[in-house]
This record gives C-alpha cells, sequence and structure tokens, in this order.
C-alpha cells in the first residue's frame, strides 16, 4: 500500500540543533496547515523533540516492544499473534494528541536480543499508523540507519543538518551515502544551522545535495532553550524559525 503521508526525515550530527529545527518544522506545519493531520516522531533515543514541543511522554514504543519481549522471556504461552495484535492497539496509548498535530516517541535503542519479528512488526504498524496523516516527520538520531530499522524505510523528504564544522559536514554527507544505499526518498536537502560566519557558508558543501538555508546563530532561542521553553514558544520573527520556513519552502513542504 502506497504511503498518501509526506514523511519528512530530519538526520544529522548530534550537537547542531536537529531536534530545535525538526520541532520548528512541527510548528511551521501546524500554522500553515491547520486542517491536515500531523504526526511527529521522536526516534532519537533521547526524547528531546518532546521537550522542544511541550509533550509530556508517558510511554514509548519501546517500552511496549519490552513489554511484549518480557512476557515471552517469562514464558506466558500467549500466542505470539495475540501479542502482536495487542502492540498494535497499546500504539494508540503511546501517541499523544496536541493542539495540531499528534506525537509518538520510539524511545531507548533496543537492548541485546534480537527480537526481529517485534522490531518489524511494531516498524509495519508505524507504517500503517502513518497512512492515517497526510504529513509525517521524525527527528532521527545522529544516523540514518536506525530509523530505517525502527521506524520506516521510505521517506518522501531527507533533510539534513550541520554546523559550519568540518566534522558536521562530514557527517552529512555519509548520511547521504547511507540513505542512498537504504532507504528510499524523493527529496533532499541541506541547511546549516548556527552559523557564526555568513561569508563561509559555501565553503560547507554536501556533494550533489542543494543547500536549502544557512540560520544564524540566534540568542533568543540559545536563552529560550536554556530556560527549558519549547519552540512553539520561540517569536514568529526568529532566526531559526525564518530559515527553517524559508527551506521548507525550497524542498516544497510548505
Amino acid at each position: 500500500m502506497e504511503n498518501k503521508a509526506k514523511i519528512l526525515t530530519v538526520a544529522g550530527k548530534g550537537g547542531v540543533g536537529k531536534t530545535s529545527i525538526c520541532a520548528s518544522i512541527v510548528r511551521l506545519m501546524v500554522e500553515k496547515y491547520p486542517d491536515k493531520k500531523i504526526l511527529a516522531i521522536d526516534a532519537d533515543p533521547a526524547v528531546g523533540l518532546s521537550v522542544a514541543l511541550g509533550v509530556d511522554v508517558k510511554l514509548t514504543l519501546d517500552d511496549i516492544r519490552q513489554s511484549i519481549v518480557d512476557s515471552v522471556e517469562n514464558g506466558e504461552t500467549r500466542e505470539a499473534m495475540e501479542l502482536l495484535s495487542e502492540a498494535r492497539f497499546r500504539i494508540f496509548d503511546a501517541l499523544v494528541e496536541m493542539p495540531g498535530f499528534a506525537f509518538l516517541a520510539i524511545g531507548r535503542p533496543e537492548s541485546s536480543g534480537c527480537y526481529c519479528k517485534v522490531n518489524s512488526y511494531l516498524k509495519e504498524v508505524i507504517s500503517l499508523l502513518a497512512n492515517s496523516f497526510d504529513y509525517v516527520i521524525i527527528d532521527g538520531e545522529a544516523g540514518i540507519e536506525q530509523i530505517q530499522r525502527r521506524v520506516m524505510d521510505k521517506v518522501t523528504h531527507l533533510l539534513l543538518i550541520t554546523d559550519q564544522s568540518k566534522k558536521g559536514a562530514q557527517v552529512v554527507t555519509t548520511i547521504k551515502g547511507v540513505a542512498d544505499e537504504l532507504i528510499s526518498y524523493e527529496k533532499i536537502g541541506v541547511i546549516i544551522n548556527r552559523v557564526t560566519n555568513p561569508e563561509l557558508v559555501p565553503l560547507t558543501q554536501v556533494p550533489g545535495v542543494e543547500i536549502l538555508s544557512a540560520i544564524p546563530a540566534d540568542a533568543v532561542f540559545a536563552a529560550n532553550d536554556i530556560k527549558g521553553r519549547s519552540v512553539l514558544e520561540l517569536p514568529e520573527d526568529s532566526a531559526v524559525l525564518k530559515g527553517v520556513r524559508e527551506a521548507l519552502q525550497k524542498i516544497e513542504i510548505l
């Protein structure tokens, strides 16, 4: 079944403001499309997107997964299919309804031991769930493999986030290479975040990928972040929101 949702995945090196950009995407899309169904998925084990969006997470997908694994290990005799169908219902317990969007946290990475059937089933359920939405925005870990393994292997838009460091650009170049092998995507672009020297922006390059916007280091946002305020509280004219809006327009999401 073809996903009707536009699925936007955000990836990049840790510490470059990826989660803040992802939260800004959710905010801008909720404002632009009040009548559309929007799902934000936090696929980063740090669960930072929930804080950036002011969401109180009580249950993650990995909590559900672990409870299935525990009941199998404890020798409970329920059939695997019964457990899996329970997981399917419990995903709706993990879904948090917020004004304008729904939120799902994947949680911490799998513990040791491979429960491939459970993992692939939960991934399938997320794909089915995605079909109920118009837009899905995924905040990924520093790489793309984990998104592909634990969430979904087909996205429509891939946004790579870096800062001006050589290391940041190398990481997103590597992510693009891995994405080309592992996942299918339609559009790709780079956002350079926390720019301190605009003249050097042209030096930050990811071969074959367009730079969608360069976002200056934003004192207002940094202060908000320190106070633990969500991106939803940022002023409309903040540099982060302006830069993210520009990128989304170029990649034809806004």
